[in-house]
């Protein structure tokens, strides 16, 4: 059974000269009390050791600073609902227990059109083997 919340904030950072990397993310509150998805990457091409590491894809980080890179494998993003698609290997690092999250979008519109713009561009991120699929992204 998938994991559902109502997304009430949404974001998208992708400026150079503010943010330090690549964010979109959707989240129940802008306190730390509850459930969100932070999705990251780098503004630059990875390096050698984070190639050597696996760090060379999105990353995901949930509550709890629960983190995996490269673990999304589909995004499903329509009007009103965003819906990732995990591996199941990566649900112990993120502190999760199914593989199926699904965010009802209740955003502020502009928030929600940043979040979709800069979203793609982070899973598509990295190595090429990594990239999950994108649905209506």
């Amino acid at each position: 059974m998938a994991y559902r919340f109502t997304a009430l904030i949404a974001w998208g950072l992708d400026d150079p000269e503010r943010d330090d990397c690549l964010m979109a993310g959707v989240a129940e509150s802008d306190d730390e009390e509850g459930f969100a998805l932070m999705f990251m990457c780098d503004f630059d091409e990875p390096e050698a050791q984070e190639v050597s590491l696996g760090m060379d894809t999105h990353c995901l980080v949930t509550p709890d600073q629960g983190t995996a890179y490269g673990c999304v494998t589909e995004v499903h993003l329509d009007d009103d609902v965003l819906r990732v698609t995990l591996d199941p290997e990566s649900l112990d690092d993120l502190g999760l227990t199914d593989p199926v999250v699904e965010a009802l979008l209740r955003a502020p519109a502009e928030d929600l059109a940043r979040m979709r713009e800069v979203l793609p561009r982070i899973l598509r991120y990295g190595r090429p083997e990594a990239h999950p699929r994108l649905i209506g992204a």
